[in-house]
């Protein structure tokens, strides 16, 4: 972009025969000629001001290559136009407007150095004086093209037409025309370059006469096609009229085939008699609506989906709970009392097949075995299983559909998964219903509550359809990895079955079962050619995988196998034996190890047990005391339960300051500090006082906690030690471990039913009524003074 041209003093008079020169990118001026230009260079718009302020004549010449912003005496073309500016406007500070009436022609005979625009002497090129008899012949000619072409231009002014009427000179008249012409610039500087009048009226006559047929073709086109849409319209309303006809014959036409078919395919879906008649309504009007209607795709489509869908009821089909078992058993290993609800349901289906099926909702960390569940129930029954994931659905209309008013309307998923299982009794798995999230769109877990309700989803309606579906034949499983985030309506509708977690030993055994080999094939192996050895496999449970479920320890599994892979694919061996010793090298340094025991080995540090949706952990609570004002300090992203936690454990402790051995000024003048580590990891919940309390009173009794205990609990002012959740997922995670003893609430003692037999026997267990029994089982016996803290 050029920059703005300062204010400049008045310039003295050019010298005779030389002329301010303006370069154009785009614009050839003919003489005669009133044009408008836009300059924007700083050289341009100086010659501009100039011509302007002086009255002399500006010369206007093209430029031969438009992208040079600077031109020189080679960038120009010889010949120009010498112009008058008749008006001159500041748009803004960069571009300066003029209206500018061509004079004569000139050529530039040389540049003239010093002026702050482009000056150059010219030599005026005179028009003849005297006007032969054939340029008025010509002139005449090139008249009546130029009002031929006018009557071609449906948009062109009357005006123009009188303007060329009332020119007489020939060869005005053809600079004019020319400067109409729709032409190349190049052509255009050719006829401003072409002294001869005789010779430039012959070449603008024949542009111009090629310019006129090309517009008579033009027009000639468009009325063939105008005919060709006019015949088109012709021929439909004559279709239309022999439809009426047919009619009235009780004639079929050609086209009436899918009219045919659609009614034969309605006829065969076994529709309930209001369905039925709902589509055969919509039918009639498919058969009266023209094929080029904008409603009638929507219409056709919109029946299709009616026809395909499973309206039919299904047919009976005995279950075999000997052989439901034996499925169950092939596909999951663990899991009894899953298995027994699984077979109980199964039962039930058995004995009252026209009964409400209970909506089962399996809830567990990621990678439990909740998906495979729904598919063993689904061959156990015999039936068609569809998957419906629910994850980041925020729309209600994505369950139940789209109103055909609209423009890519369709069914919802429920339809659209029935459709897809091709089965009315099909067991559908709502994967995923705790990611459900409501938005401007509805909530669908609002829309979930009718499918889910065995009273109401016998006449469940789609906005796609309409009409009324019947979903009480269908099994329905949903999934969930944290059941607090259900809605308390949805969940009120289900029976939640919890999967909380495998321990090591069903780990080890469902590798050896049914990873190791799906690795196998996965990877392109042989049974012979890869041999995964139990101590192998032990220690990348233990060892590399920390987690509920079994997805990770697949894929340590599957490195192991890839690595197989490449050396028998190398040709190095033909049979890979991993043992322990060797996961070093194929997985790297082990990511998990026990630190109880380097953890415990200061007072004031205890072992909790924690829930999360992974399963469950260990929680190391870490108290120390430094001088200060009596201030108790919480780090580690403690949630407010926890925060509150601390308190009543800190209180607690100076309430049994006695009991502890300590001195009546043990307290003040410090502060004390309690610290979970990981602190970028938020923690909550009300389970961590007890852990709390024996991490304070170590310290203040300067006692170490059993490295080989972990506790979990909540404690009241009291003493008292409260009942916790997550009992099965705590002791699981206190096994793997390494922890031999576990401190839980006697109010618990009903749920270790829920442990497996083998983590029971490898665990001693503590019961705590109140805080007495837990200082006794971490700290010992002489850490308490007297009979014991009966604080109830």
């Amino acid at each position: 972009m050029s920059a703005p041209v300062p204010d400049q003093p008045a310039l003295p008079d050019l010298p005779e025969g030389v002329i301010a020169l303006v370069p154009m990118r785009n614009v050839v001026l003919f003489p005669h000629v009133l044009v408008p230009i836009t300059v924007g260079r700083a050289k341009s718009v100086a010659a501009v001001l100039h011509a302007h302020q002086t009255g002399a004549g500006l010369g206007i010449v093209l430029q031969r290559d438009a992208a040079v912003d600077d031109p020189g005496r080679d960038a120009l073309h010889d010949v120009g136009t010498i112009a008058k500016v008749l008006q001159h406007v500041d748009a803004d500070e960069q571009l300066h407007h003029a209206v500018c009436q061509g004079v004569e022609r000139f050529r530039i005979e040389g540049f003239v150095e010093g002026y702050p625009f482009l000056a150059a002497r010219v030599q005026p090129i005179p028009e003849p004086a005297v006007v032969s008899t054939q340029a008025e012949a010509l002139g005449l000619q090139l008249r009546e093209r130029a009002v031929e072409i006018l009557s071609l231009l449906p948009g062109a002014p009357a005006e123009l037409a009188h303007t060329l009427q009332s020119v007489r000179s020939p060869s005005h008249l053809a600079d004019i025309v020319a400067s109409l012409l729709d032409v190349e610039l190049v052509e255009k500087q050719m006829l401003l370059e072409t002294v001869s009048p005789e010779e430039r009226l012959r070449k603008v006559l024949q542009m111009l006469t090629h310019r006129i047929e090309v517009l008579r073709l033009s027009q000639e086109i468009g009325e063939r096609t105008k005919e060709q849409i006019d015949l088109h319209q012709r021929k439909y309303l004559l279709r239309e009229q022999l439809k009426a006809i047919q009619k009235e014959l009780g004639e079929s036409g050609d086209d009436d085939e899918d009219i045919a078919r659609l009614e034969e395919l309605i006829a065969k879906a076994g529709m309930p008699d209001e369905v039925q008649a709902q589509a055969r309504k919509e039918l009639g009007r498919l058969q009266r609506m023209p094929d080029a209607s904008g409603e009638y795709s929507m219409l056709r489509t919109y029946l299709e989906w009616m026809t395909e869908l499973p309206w039919a009821a299904p047919p009976a089909r005995p279950i075999d709970l000997g052989e439901a078992r034996r499925i169950l058993e092939a596909d999951h290993y663990g899991l009894d009392r899953i298995k027994q609800r699984i077979v109980e349901f199964l039962a039930v289906q058995k004995l009252n097949p026209q009964g409400h099926a209970p909506i089962l909702c399996f809830v567990g960390p990621p990678g439990v075995g909740k998906t495979s569940l729904g598919q063993s129930i689904a061959r156990a029954l015999g039936r068609p299983f569809v998957r419906m994931s629910l994850g980041g659905v925020h729309d209600e209309a994505e369950i139940r559909g789209h109103r055909r008013t609209y423009i890519g309307a369709m069914p919802g998923m429920i339809v659209q998964s029935l459709r897809k299982a091709g089965a009315r009794h099909c067991v559908m798995m709502l994967d995923e219903v705790d990611k459900l999230s409501p938005s401007a769109q509805g909530d669908p877990s609002a829309a979930l509550l009718e499918v889910l309700d065995p009273e109401q989803n016998a006449t469940f309606r789609d906005n796609y359809l309409g009409v009324p579906f019947d979903l009480s034949r269908v099994v329905f499983i949903a999934t969930a990895n944290v059941i607090d985030q259900v809605p308390a309506p949805m969940r009120d509708r289900m029976e939640v079955i919890d999967l909380p977690g495998y321990t090591q030993e069903e780990k080890l055994q469902i590798a050896q079962r049914y990873l190791v080999q799906r690795q196998r094939e996965a990877n392109g192996l042989r049974g012979d050619q890869c041999d995964l050895t139990p101590a192998a496999l032990q220690a990348i449970v233990a060892d590399y995988t920390r987690e509920a479920g079994v997805r990770q320890l697949e894929r340590e599994i599957g490195r192991v196998m890839r690595h197989a892979a490449v050396q028998i694919a190398d040709g190095s061996t033909p049979q890979v034996r991993v043992d322990a010793a060797d996961l070093d090298a194929l997985l790297g340094a082990t990511k998990f190890e026990h630190e109880t025991v380097l953890r415990s080995s200061v007072p004031g540090v205890a072992t909790g047990l924690a829930w999360t949706p992974a399963g469950g952990d260990i929680l190391f609570i870490e108290a120390t005391r430094v001088a200060g004002s009596g201030r108790l300090i919480l780090t580690g992203q403690l949630g407010d339960v926890m925060k509150e936690s601390a308190q009543a454990a800190l209180t607690l402790v100076k309430s049994c300051a006695t009991m502890l051995h300590l001195p009546a000024d043990a307290f003040d003048d410090i502060d004390v500090h309690v610290h979970v580590p990981a602190g970028a990891i938020p923690k909550d919940g009300p389970s961590a006082g007890v852990a709390m309390f024996i991490a304070l009173a170590s310290l203040f009794a300067n006692r170490l906690v059993r490295h080989d205990v972990a506790m979990t609990g909540e404690i009241s002012l009291r003493g008292l030690v409260l009942p916790v959740g997550g009992v099965k997922e705590k002791v699981l995670a206190a096994r793997r471990a390494g922890v031999h003893t576990v401190l839980l609430p006697q109010r618990n003692e009903k749920d270790l039913r829920d442990v497996p037999e083998a983590s029971r026997q490898d665990l001693t267990f503590v019961w705590l009524n109140n805080v007495d029994d837990a200082i006794r089982a971490a700290l010992g016996d002489t850490a308490i003074r007297g009979a014991g803290f009966e604080l109830v």
